[in-house]
């Protein structure tokens, strides 16, 4: 007898009507429902699978046929219902590879493979398909090693790898970047006769490229008897990964066919290598092509290049463009079309973007490049709303932040932000330590600086160069030069120009002349190149030290031995040395042999030096000079009627203060400040807003009695002001460094060192006076003002009175 007949009703939404809705003849019932089955697979349609399998139920076809069963597993499986999948491969009572297979396919390209490596080891025999899945999932899951084991134990037990496992394999190694790996893969590949199969060896092309071999992969694709693009395209941009833009253009010129992919390859190639005018070239080629149609992927790499061209109106144009034709300007095009306009000088059309857009998207290429445009406006407002804003902040976007607000002198903002981000944020690189190590150098912050160069040690960031090189930074301009000497010393690393020079110039705002230049010999003998900074250190420690000749050794040997051509800072420099030392009418000439204008550094150094000297004609010629730079400068006018002054010229230094106050510019005042248990206490002269200021004061008088009683003789020459000698000792005596000493005097313990920073050049009285105080309270007294540091102790002074 036949088979009972059987109502085999078609679900109707299963084809397009434009085709035959009943396949050919199936033999039997069973194998017609699994062609149906099939249908829905290629219609992308789980839901007449389920009404095919209610209707395979209630014929009582389940579970009869191995492959109708397997068909509505692989239904389930690829409609992602996992459960419905497993509970049909639970309830077979017969299962072939097909059914082990169909369900460990499941799981592996589901990102289920911890159930899959259980449903793959309780196989009862596996083939290739079997270990390629369990290849594919490893991959999806990002376990490149664990493929790579995979496939080793595949061979192992003697299984054959298919194209698709050699593929999926070679995409682990290049991952991994596992060359050894990889070329032992490809030996296989050969031994199997699967060189030649264009898959296997756009794979092999693929790895070879992400591992740098581009000789390997040339000859892998010259020996290609049939190439598809996308093997084009994978030469293409290992030579652009490689900066070979010489040989990514000849082969993008041979190429017969080409994709949007091979349009990306090379203009993104151009870009990254910063050829951005060529980027624009290709992008313009392609633009005139018929067949080609900009995506995503060209508009990133193109608008990154007129970001870096500045190219504000072409870049415009691309973006009128992407509204044109309705591209959403969010994703990679939107963070592209902010750093354009951030770099370019639209950094309001960028806000624009980012206020119009979801601003938790911004990537921190884009934040960044925003930053930059703020910083350069001085805004860091809107910078900080869009900061907090952002969805994902990692470490990059939490130290532009902190660099913004470094870069723009709010060093307040900076050390509350960097706080948070230790409490809350991502963990600190040396990237954000050694921006947040310049706001403890700009403070002078010695206490900071500990801190952070434990937390530097603790993380292990202490081991970077960066960080070593900001920390000697921190240490020197904090007054602990020995401090800064340690780190220096503790570069395990071969030092690099940068540290040395950071010690050099420690050493010489120290005064340190003579250790300065040995260590600039010791730098040049073991071959380490100096740069023009190292220069300015070295010629600046003989400024401190009165090592004139010394100096202009140097200058000299800058220029013959290391060809560096002197810039403005070096000429500021040697007219600081010749003018301190009183060579004022050397430095003239020398100013009058510089073939650039001197800036007002230049004149500032000269000016600053006639005070000193006392000469006022000098002077006179070097404030008009200054002034005609910087109108608005006070220290010139202050200067000047201070030379006069010291000179008895009175009624000049008068209309100098005279011209001073008519044209509206504003002395700068003086100030010192000292930092106790980490708060900061600024003090002005005769300063009276302090909360101590009774206790301060009398402090103050107190000590100007003892070093009065010890010899100190006040120099009442040093105010500039036609008054009486008695109220030149009291205003004398009240000095901002003075007040900040005694402060400093009945806040900390005794015998420990006390380290004042003064914003101006430290006054003659005071010198005298703190080389007493230093002494007559048995301390270290170090003082930075605006040049250099002095270290007192035992009523001497480190700069040996030359200052």
């Amino acid at each position: 007898m036949g088979s009972p007949a059987i109502a085999l009703p078609l679900p109707l939404n299963l084809m397009p009507l434009n085709r035959p809705l009943i396949p050919p003849p199936p033999s039997s019932p069973a194998d017609y429902f699994a062609s149906l089955l099939q249908t829905c697979l290629r219609a992308d349609n789980p839901f007449a699978g389920k009404s095919i399998h209610a209707r395979v139920v209630k014929a009582g076809l389940l579970h009869i046929s191995v492959y109708l069963t397997n068909n509505l597993i692989n239904v389930y499986a690829k409609a992602g219902l996992f459960t419905d999948a497993h509970r049909l491969f639970d309830g077979m009572p017969l299962k072939n590879m097909f059914s082990w297979n169909s369900i460990l396919s499941m799981y592996a390209k589901g990102g289920c493979i911890n159930r899959a490596c259980e449903l793959f080891e309780k196989m009862p025999e596996r083939d290739s398909v079997s270990w390629t899945s369990m290849i594919v999932g490893f991959n999806q899951m990002d376990q490149f090693e664990m493929a790579v084991r995979t496939f080793l134990n595949m061979v192992s037990v003697r299984t054959v790898p298919t194209q698709f496992t050699f593929t999926n394999i070679f995409s682990s190694c290049a991952a991994l970047e596992a060359l050894d790996i990889g070329r032992k893969v490809h030996s296989f590949v050969v031994k199997l006769g699967l060189g030649s199969c264009v898959p296997v060896a756009n794979s092999l092309l693929n790895m070879y490229g992400k591992c740098g071999d581009a000789d390997t992969a040339k000859v892998v694709f010259d020996r290609m008897r049939v190439r598809s693009v996308s093997s084009w395209n994978a030469m293409i941009s290992l030579y652009a990964q490689l900066g070979r833009m010489d040989l990514a253009h000849a082969l993008f010129e041979e190429m017969t066919e080409r994709n949007m992919v091979s349009w990306n390859a090379i203009i993104a190639g151009y870009n990254q290598n910063s050829l951005d005018l060529e980027a624009l070239e290709f992008f313009l080629w392609m633009m005139k092509e018929p067949s080609t149609t900009p995506d995503n992927f060209t508009l990133t790499s193109i608008l990154s290049a007129c970001a870096n061209l500045g190219m504000l109106s072409v870049g415009k144009q691309i973006h009128a463009r992407i509204i044109r034709t309705e591209m959403p300007c969010n994703g990679q095009v939107g963070n592209a079309l902010i750093s354009m306009y951030s770099k370019s000088g639209g950094v309001e059309i960028a806000q624009r973007i980012v206020e119009q857009t979801m601003t938790s998207d911004l990537n921190v290429i884009s934040f960044t490049a925003l930053l930059e445009g703020y910083v350069k406006l001085g805004d860091l407002e809107p910078a900080r709303k869009i900061f907090d804003s952002m969805r994902y902040r990692d470490v990059v976007a939490w130290t532009a932040m902190i660099v913004g607000y470094v870069q723009n002198g709010l060093n307040s903002e900076a050390m509350e932000l960097f706080r948070l981000m230790v409490g809350k944020g991502p963990k600190p690189n040396n990237y954000t330590l050694a921006a947040v190590l310049s706001v403890c150098s700009s403070l002078g912050s010695l206490n900071h600086g500990k801190e952070l160069h434990c937390k530097a040690i603790r993380s292990r960031e202490g081991l970077s160069v960066s960080v070593s090189n900001a920390l000697i930074t921190v240490y020197a301009k904090s007054g602990s030069i020995t401090g800064a000497r340690k780190v220096f010393d503790q570069i395990h690393q071969n030092k690099e120009t940068i540290s040395w020079t950071s010690m050099i110039l420690g050493l010489a705002q120290h005064g340190l002349g003579e250790e300065a230049m040995s260590l600039f010999e010791e730098m040049v003998h073991i071959g380490v190149k100096p740069d023009h900074i190292t220069y300015v250190g070295v010629i600046s420690a003989c400024t401190h030290a009165g090592l004139v000749e010394e100096g202009k050794r140097y200058f000299e040997l800058m220029q013959s031995k290391h060809l560096i051509v002197p810039t403005m800072s070096h000429y500021a420099c040697m007219i600081d040395l010749l003018a301190r030392a009183g060579l004022l009418y050397e430095a003239q000439e020398f100013i009058k042999e510089m073939p650039v204008e001197p800036d007002a550094i230049a004149w500032g150094s000269l000016l600053a030096a006639c005070k000193v000297h006392k000469n006022a004609d000098v002077a006179k010629i070097a404030a008009e000079k200054l002034l005609a730079i910087d109108p608005e400068n006070s220290g010139a006018y202050s200067a000047l009627a201070n030379v006069y002054s010291a000179c008895g010229r009175w009624d000049e230094a008068a209309k100098i203060w005279k011209q001073m106050k008519d044209r509206g510019v504003k002395k700068e005042k003086g100030f010192s400040w000292v930092q106790i248990k980490d708060k900061v206490h600024v003090f002005g002269v005769e300063d009276s807003l302090h909360p101590q200021r009774d206790a301060i004061y009398e402090m103050a008088a107190q000590i100007w009695k003892e070093i009065k009683k010890a010899g100190f003789v006040p120099d009442t020459d040093s105010v500039l002001h036609d008054i009486d000698e008695e109220l030149k000792e009291q205003l004398l005596s009240r000095h901002s460094e003075k007040l900040a000493i005694a402060f400093g005097l009945i806040s900390t313990p005794e015998k420990t060192t006390l380290r004042i920073m003064k914003n101006l050049r430290v006054c003659n009285d005071c010198h005298s006076a703190i080389k007493f105080m230093s002494k007559v309270v048995g301390r270290e007294i170090i003082v930075r003002d605006a040049t250099r540091f002095h270290h007192f102790r035992d009523g001497f002074c480190s700069c040996k009175d030359y200052w």
